[in-house]
This record gives structure tokens, C-alpha cells and sequence, in this order.
């Protein structure tokens, strides 16, 4: 299951992805926003990020106009490891390396097209754990500073 979230400016790519996703038979539950009314970013990361950590939903994929808001808000959640990608490379080595949880994507700045290739990347990617699972564990305690 993977928990969806936007703002209203991540709206209108959120409900592409959606449709992607219902393509790939892949579950998802979506926290809002519905519609293009203003909400604020950091309100709209909190249940999809919760619903990752406490084990409902695998990861997260979440929408504002550039996608960098929502990754602020979602690192804040103790447990996320969001990125804002907006290339393969990096949608595939921050699962890789890294072992994000949460996906962040600027309805602004990313196509449909591109967003559900950077979505399929994230989520078929393994974490390679090795010697990033020290690292990832790194990220972790920094929670506690």
C-alpha cells in the first residue's frame, strides 16, 4: 500500500499518478488534498508520512508545486527519508543508497509522463543496504539531535 499526499499545488499530478498507479493494480491510499483548493504543504505530509512509519502504507508519494516544501515537511516526520527528484538517477539512487521511504515530486516542475517513470523507478528499486545500511542508520540517530 502506498500512502499518497498533495498541497493544491500538486494536486493535478497527484490525480495523474493515481491513475498510473490503479494501472499497475498497486494499492495506495490517498490523505488528500481532493482539490485545488489552497491547503498548506507541511499539513498535507503529516498523515502520509505517519501512515509509512507506523507500517499501513510502504512509502510515500508526495506532491506540492516543486515538490522541495513537502520534502522539508515530510523529513521532519521522525522515521521519513524524503527526497525531491525530479531525474531517474537520482529516483533510483536515493532507493538504492539512501533507502527513502517517501518520494516528493513538484506538480510545477514535473510532467505527468516523467512523474509516473521517477514513481515506477522509486518504487521498484531495492535498497542495496551494505555499507549504505550504516550510513541510513547514520540518518536515523540524527533524528535524536
Amino acid at each position: 500500500m502506498i500512502a499518497l499526499g498533495a498541497d493544491h499545488g500538486g494536486y493535478a499530478l497527484k490525480e495523474e499518478v493515481k491513475k498510473h498507479l490503479q494501472q499497475r493494480g498497486i494499492a495506495f491510499v490517498d490523505f488528500g488534498c481532493h482539490s485545488t483548493e489552497s491547503v498548506d504543504y507541511p499539513d498535507m505530509a503529516v498523515a502520509p508520512c505517519q501512515a509509512v512509519v507506523k507500517g499501513e502504507c510502504e512509502k510515500a508519494l508526495l506532491f506540492c508545486g516543486t515538490g522541495v516544501g513537502i520534502s522539508m515537511a515530510a523529513n521532519k516526520v521522525r522515521g521519513i527519508r524524503a527526497c525531491c527528484c525530479s531525474d531517474s538517477f537520482s529516483a533510483e539512487y536515493t532507493r538504492r543508497h539512501n533507502d527513502a521511504n517517501a518520494l516528493c515530486l513538484g506538480g510545477r516542475v514535473v510532467g505527468p509522463g516523467l512523474a509516473c517513470q521517477l514513481v515506477d523507478i522509486f518504487l521498484d528499486t531495492p535498497f542495496e543496504a551494505g555499507r549504505h545500511a550504516r550510513r541510513v542508520e547514520k540518518l536515523s540517530k540524527l533524528e535524536q539531535v
